[in-house]
């Protein structure tokens, strides 16, 4: 009896196997296995990427909106009072000035030190590794922790005495070489002072990792074109300018691309070096952005900082197309 209860359990068992087997093929189940394996990824950009896109259009179309309004019941009209609402807030140029000037000052000045940089590292063979490994320090260093170093760099220490009890890092150096000291950043501080702090911190927080991308584009070119440049005598100058750059154009607009999308995210690192009213003291907002605008707004006026995103996501699309452009007509793949 045993042994016709186990054949009748592996009969049926292999019957079922069987009519399985049949029902994946005539669903053709080889062609959906990818998809099953991509859905939980899926399901999870629709619900954390995809929807709070169409979220943040429908907020930015309502007006007035706010969240503690729509739970107590509000109605909103369409319309684009919000995007008014934005376009008319008094600090609007001020943060999109900034931005850009940020932006504009910090991509280029990045890029070409990261160049730089990136083919000293690939001609040093002893220790570097190591020199690697120290380059990229800042980009694994929480910026907010960074920007309060910085501010102990060029923050002057006000005394009684005429004269700060401490001028800082930075003019001590200046000093040290015959300079007058300058206020970088204390209260009382100009803009063109600040914004050369920013300059000199979102540069260098940004070098790691245009370092490690254009390291990587340079020892993967072929050496070959060297070694020719090297026969015919041509100059360091000329075999940069000739072979480096054109043969790195790739990367160079790879690092070009997502600066500029980073630039014009620029928010953290400002908070980081100036605190929360982002500029000297007696002149808060003096160095507010785009992203700085929405940060606010949010828990406030939902909807504008809805309408304001799209404003800077509609500027960035733009200045990313027009890279594009200009990348594919000066790119050597």
């Amino acid at each position: 009896m045993a042994n016709e209860s186990v054949a009748t359990k592996t009969y049926f068992w292999y019957e079922f196997r069987k009519k399985l087997s049949a029902f994946a093929k005539k669903i053709k189940f080889d062609q959906w296995k990818g998809w099953i394996y991509l859905s939980p990824a899926i399901v999870l950009i629709l619900i954390f990427t995809v929807w709070p896109i169409f979220n943040t259009v429908r907020m930015s179309l309502l007006e007035g909106y706010t969240t503690m309004k729509e739970v107590n019941g509000a109605v909103f009209n369409f319309g684009i009072g919000n995007f008014k609402r934005v376009i008319d807030y008094p600090g609007f140029l001020t943060c999109l000035k900034n931005t850009v000037l940020l932006t504009v000052l910090t991509v280029p000045i990045s890029t070409f030190l990261a160049l730089l940089i990136a083919v000293c590292l690939n001609s040093i063979k002893l220790f570097s590794r190591a020199l690697q490994t120290i380059f990229f320090l800042p980009y694994v260093t929480n910026s907010i922790a960074i920007g309060m170093v910085f501010a102990a760099m060029f923050k002057m220490i006000i005394g009684g005495q005429a004269r700060p009890d401490s001028v800082g890092i930075v003019n001590n150096v200046l000093e040290a070489l015959g300079f007058d000291y300058i206020n970088w950043m204390n209260a009382g501080s100009e803009y063109w002072a600040n914004i050369v702090v920013m300059t000199v911190y979102i540069v260098w927080n940004a070098l790691p990792f245009k370092i490690l991308i254009l390291l990587g584009g340079l020892q993967s070119v072929n050496k070959q074109y060297y070694d020719a440049a090297k026969v015919d005598g041509t100059s360091r100058a000329r075999v940069f300018g000739r072979i480096t750059v054109p043969l790195l154009s790739p990367m160079i607009a790879y690092v070009v691309i997502t600066g500029f999308i980073g630039g014009f995210k620029e928010y953290s690192s400002i908070v980081g070096v100036f605190g929360e009213g982002m500029g000297p003291v007696g002149n808060a907002y003096s160095l507010d952005t785009m992203v700085g605008f929405i940060y606010r707004a949010i828990g406030k006026q939902e909807g504008t900082a809805s309408a304001a995103a799209l404003i800077l996501f509609a500027i960035i699309f733009v200045v990313t197309m027009i890279n594009l452009y200009v990348s594919n007509k000066k790119t050597h793949y």
